[in-house]
């Protein structure tokens, strides 16, 4: 017997409402709610419509319209650097991804888990040079962990778990899913998100290797001068816990980077300070003087060991912990590479600590940490704080600190003076709360990374420090904040000059600043209330304290501090470009 053409239709129908069909943009909102994603940062554009158009039918998620798409990305930044979590940013095609680059690299530097989502010119535009094309994996792919050109609607749910899956895994890292305009409109049928992702060219390993831990045991358990030096990893391995038990477990000294401040208390007396650059004297001086160091999610960067050749100098055991194979002898030669997991090698090696019945030598442990003291002693960071004419910077963080230490505050910073002295001065106690730019030192991400955290976590206190210059480079989103009331407190260090340079400047060019001077400020108390916000101008030492109780009373409002501070003040110690760790300027005095 023949099927009639209209009893087929009518058995195609039935068949297919098993298996609805869905459009491109329809298929990427349902992986993004099956991935838990609740914030999205953007800006729309023609490319992106279809998306748009699907995100305004679903309620799951919040889209927040950022006012500039470098943003978007840097929001979205934030919210995965205070929350563990994916961030997700959706941009348009051309100078909507261009502009979110910046964001991007930044992200890429410091290992942030993120997927960008960008809008594409159609398929059959792309290489023709069509409205606002522009070549997004290609331009993208040096600051990315991967890349996807969407190419067919029947791939968006698979390309989506393998970007969600590639940005949290192993060493996090930004991903960018390019989604052409007519993919994102084509209907295909659809069967669901995938559950699991499977990658042949993609499998990083998470367990350490059994016999380097016990190496690095050995190690540690013979040194005389034992040293835990610190990084970022820490943190986005979720290890701070484990890092502490460590600690605590072998009295041995830590040390944080800029990067990882937070992994350890600060307030405890067995870590030294952040190290590097700007570092304590203590930190750095036992970073060089160490004869064991364990090194964990830390990547001995150019700001941490200075001169790699000074560093090699003595001779020291060297166990470095990471995720990233690359980042092992990289910079540095080690002597007991671990590649794992941090959090999964440092609970193995307590394990092994637990189970072993060595123990490190208390009577030279002691020897060591009396040198430690002998460094600590001489106090490098002291200023001078009995100045009654002009605010010093090092005081208002120290005043933060005092107020905010047992609130549950977050820190956010732009690049320049302003953040070393909030790295400096700010105690952080607990991970994740201090949260900057770190590799790519990227200014303007301040008010961005606070809103971005202030959406996550709307029950916290959320400060971003910033200068006179980092900030107009974003100060467009105290729009956002009020659109979507995100009361942040901003603290401008007002010391009328792009600080940093002007410090470089006078020590390494003679006191030649050339344009490191602010001419045209504008009145950031009117600006700030332009936006709708509340501007506070503190010019009196005085004045500081009662200032931020103000701003936090005002739990509901953002609040614009514009502090004017000394602008003569330097950040110290300090180590020159192309010295070693151990030779630092502690002050005016040693230049």
């Amino acid at each position: 017997m023949e099927t009639s053409k209209a009893e087929s239709a009518s058995i195609s129908a039935t068949a297919g409402q098993s298996v609805p069909e869905l459009r491109g943009a329809e298929i990427l909102v349902k992986a993004l709610q099956a991935e838990n994603v609740k914030f999205i940062w953007g800006y729309p554009g023609g490319a992106v419509l279809h998306i748009y158009d699907a995100l305004y039918k679903q309620e799951t998620m919040q889209h927040v319209l950022v006012r500039h798409e470098q943003a978007a990305v840097h929001a979205a930044d934030g919210f995965a650097r205070a929350t563990g979590e994916v961030g997700v940013a959706l941009v348009t095609s051309g100078p909507g991804l261009t502009n979110a680059v910046t964001g991007i690299a930044t992200a890429y530097m410091d290992s942030i888990p993120m997927v960008i989502i960008s809008g594409q010119v159609p398929t059959a535009a792309i290489g023709l040079d069509a409205f606002q094309e522009c070549d997004t994996v290609g331009i993208t792919r040096p600051i990315v962990k991967h890349n996807f050109l969407v190419k067919d609607a029947r791939d968006m749910a698979e390309v989506m778990k393998k970007a969600f899956h590639i940005a949290r895994s192993g060493r996090p890292g930004p991903v960018v899913v390019d989604v052409p305009k007519d993919v994102s409109f084509n209907k295909t049928p659809y069967s669901g998100y995938p559950e699991t992702v499977h990658m042949r060219s993609y499998n990083p390993v998470r367990k350490g290797h059994g016999g380097q831990i016990r190496k690095a045991l050995q190690l540690l358990m013979a040194a005389k001068r034992p040293y835990i030096y610190t990084g970022g990893g820490v943190l986005l391995g979720n290890a701070s816990q484990e890092l502490r038990t460590l600690v605590d477990m072998l009295g041995f000294p830590c040390t944080n980077t800029l990067m990882g401040l937070g992994a350890y208390p600060a307030t405890d007396p067995k870590f030294l300070g952040m190290l590097g650059m700007h570092g304590t004297l203590e930190a750095n001086n036992a970073m060089q003087n160490c004869d064991v160091l364990l090194a964990v999610g830390a990547r001995f960067d150019d700001r941490v060991i200075g001169n790699p050749k000074h560093f090699a100098q003595v001779e020291r055991k060297i166990i470095h912990v990471d995720i990233d194979p690359s980042s092992i002898s990289k910079r540095v030669k080690v002597d007991v590479p671990i590649v794992g997991d941090v959090k999964d090698v440092l609970q193995e090696l307590i394990a092994m600590i637990k189970e072993s019945s060595a123990k490190p030598d208390p009577q030279m442990l002691s020897s060591w940490w009396s040198m430690i003291e002998s460094w600590r002693s001489r106090d490098c960071m002291k200023y001078d704080n009995t100045n009654t004419e002009v605010i010093k910077p090092q005081r208002v963080i120290e005043t933060l600190w005092e107020m905010t230490k047992d609130a549950d505050a977050y820190i956010t910073s732009d690049v320049g003076q302003h953040q070393m002295w909030a790295a400096q001065y700010y105690k952080f106690n607990e991970p994740r709360r201090w949260i900057n730019s770190g590799g790519l030192g990227t200014m303007g991400v301040g008010i961005p990374y606070a809103m971005g955290i202030k959406l996550a976590k709307p029950d916290s206190e959320v400060f971003c420090v910033t200068g006179e210059g980092s900030v107009q480079m974003c100060i467009q989103e105290l729009s956002t904040c009020l659109q979507y009331n995100t009361p942040i407190k901003i603290l401008a260090l007002n010391n009328r000059y792009l600080g940093m340079v002007r410090q470089w400047q006078e020590i390494e060019y003679s006191g030649r600043y050339s344009h490191s001077y602010m001419d045209a400020l504008p009145n950031f108390v009117k600006l700030a209330e332009a936006y709708g916000h509340v501007g506070i101008l503190v010019e009196r030492p005085e004045d500081v304290e009662p200032a931020l109780r103000e701003a936090r009373r005002l739990k509901d409002r953002t609040v614009f501090l514009d502090i004017r501070t000394d602008p003569t003040e330097n950040v110290f110690p300090m180590v020159r470009a192309g010295k070693g760790i151990t030779e630092m300027i502690m002050g005016a005095e040693d230049l």
